[in-house]
């Protein structure tokens, strides 16, 4: 049963712009065929139309690449050994050669510009699309380069829109100058207000290099690999990894042959134990946070490197994790939650939500203060729930907790994995008070602090008296907040 609490006005830092902001306030139009005729020769703001930009040259080579990594996988060993190595052979560079010559024709029918404030991107042969991305509606412009960009001095631009169910409109591939210059004038022209010379800039050859081997900007931290690398070992899957090769050659001296079925398997199983360590060593190698005024620059990646720019008044929650194989060295992890930004890929490996990968109780209190001023991490007290619940969590009741701090509502759970999130009351959207029939039999319940970026923070298995007394004060709170802001 749920009991909902009373809504609360979105801040305007987290609103999207209503279509009566904007004329292109809508998504993205998609699928939809648009004349062959050029843009109309007022589209600029200075009375002057902006040519279309084309990606870099080398766009169509790397696409191809990539393409031929995947029509190899797809082929399969099965088709090598029925038609020989040179049939095969031929196969892959036919479809290869496809592929590129499909890559070349997309690279010449796709282009971009900036329109006012609003970025569109031309694409297709037959049917013409257009994307028009209004930049009100932009929250971050990431800068990705994956290894074959970087061998070749390319790199790819990602846009986080407000809303989107998936980054848009992504630019694959820019000179890492071009990226770099069109990701500023991107990020200037989203901020409040228009801002005709920075529309009127165009991206130049000579601008510094979209990722710097340091991001710009106040430094915060940077995590040592080192610490990246014990604190990988420090996981589950690397601790029963030991376990896991004994059991597999006891495996085979117990059995009279190898077949190639057999060592395939366990060569798969043992690599999908090792891959999201190891990824996550590779997506987080260099990790430097730096502070740039209202953003949080945030540069990471060995085989491909990523420079995000991560908006503070965008920021919703913060979350603090405590490992359990992690507390002897006393390292925690913190990750943010931010409005308007996608799910990304399955394992959120695109989602800008790292604050840091690895560090001290310090360093985390430092950073939680940098991003939620006025929070002081180690100073946040949280309250146990009611020794009746002890029925639904006889184990972990101690490890469950809130509590009103002076500028935000911190909530904690977690047994073998303790949890940590943080909300300050200027982000909170709605209130709700939640029961399960256990719980009504119990007289608790559990009260959700909505925010913009979607899971907020639960306080779990409160008093029934407390719980609403709680959606009360938090609504209250909020309310004032919002109005301070």
């Amino acid at each position: 049963m749920t009991h909902p609490g009373p809504e609360l006005p979105r801040p305007a830092t987290d609103a999207p712009p209503t279509p009566h902001d904007h004329p292109a306030a809508a998504a993205s139009h998609d699928d939809q065929p648009t004349p062959h005729a050029p843009p109309a020769p007022h589209d600029h703001p200075d009375g002057g139309a902006e040519p279309r930009r084309r990606l870099h040259p080398l766009s169509p080579a790397l696409h191809g690449a990539k393409s031929l990594v995947v029509v190899v996988a797809g082929l399969s060993w099965s088709t090598l050994s029925r038609v020989g190595f040179g049939w095969f052979a031929a196969m892959a560079t036919v479809l290869a050669l496809g592929a590129t010559v499909l890559a070349v024709v997309s690279w010449y029918n796709t282009g971009y510009h900036v329109v006012g404030r609003e970025l569109r991107v031309y694409e297709g042969l037959l049917w013409r699309r257009t994307r028009a991305i209004p930049l009100e509606r932009l929250q971050a412009v990431e800068v990705v380069r994956p290894l074959l960009a970087q061998l070749t001095g390319l790199a790819e631009l990602r846009l986080e829109v407000v809303g989107g169910g998936k980054t848009e409109a992504p630019l694959a591939y820019l000179g890492v100058a071009e990226a770099g210059a069109l990701r500023r004038r991107l990020l200037a022209l989203a901020g409040p207000g228009p801002h005709p010379g920075a529309a009127a800039a165009q991206p130049s050859a000579s601008a510094e290099p979209a990722v710097s081997p340091v991001p710009p900007g106040r430094a915060l931290h940077a995590v040592a690999n080192r610490d990246l690398l014990v604190s990988q070992l420090l996981t589950p899957q690397a601790f029963l990894l030991p376990f896991g090769v004994a059991f597999v050659v006891a495996q085979f001296l117990s059995e009279g042959s190898w077949s190639f079925i057999a060592v395939a398997s366990t060569i798969t199983a043992m690599a999908g134990v090792l891959l999201q360590p190891i990824r996550r060593v590779l997506d987080d190698w260099n990790f430097r946070l730096a502070r740039d005024e209202g953003m949080l620059r945030v540069r990471n990646g060995l085989l491909e490197t990523r420079a995000q720019t991560v908006p503070l008044n965008r920021v919703q929650t913060v979350g603090v994790t405590w490992p359990l194989l992690w507390r002897a060295k006393g390292w925690l992890r913190l990750r943010l939650e931010v409005a308007g930004y996608s799910g990304g890929e399955a394992d959120d490996r695109n989602r800008p939500d790292r604050l840091l990968p690895v560090g001290d109780q310090g360093t985390g209190e430092r950073i939680v203060a940098e991003v939620l001023p006025g929070v002081r991490l180690g100073g946040l007290a949280t309250g146990l729930p009611p020794a009746r619940a002890r029925w639904l969590r006889p184990l972990g009741w101690r490890a469950v907790g809130a509590g009103l701090d002076e500028r935000a509502f911190a909530a904690r759970s977690g047994l073998l994995t303790r949890q940590l999130t943080v909300v300050p009351y200027a982000r909170i959207q709605s209130v709700r008070v939640t029961q399960g029939p256990a719980q009504r039999r119990l007289r608790l319940a559990t009260v959700h602090a909505d925010t913009a970026g979607g899971a907020g923070v639960a306080a779990l298995d409160r008093d029934l008296d407390e719980a609403w007394w709680l959606a009360a004060e938090l609504t209250a709170r909020a309310h004032a907040a919002q109005r301070a802001g």
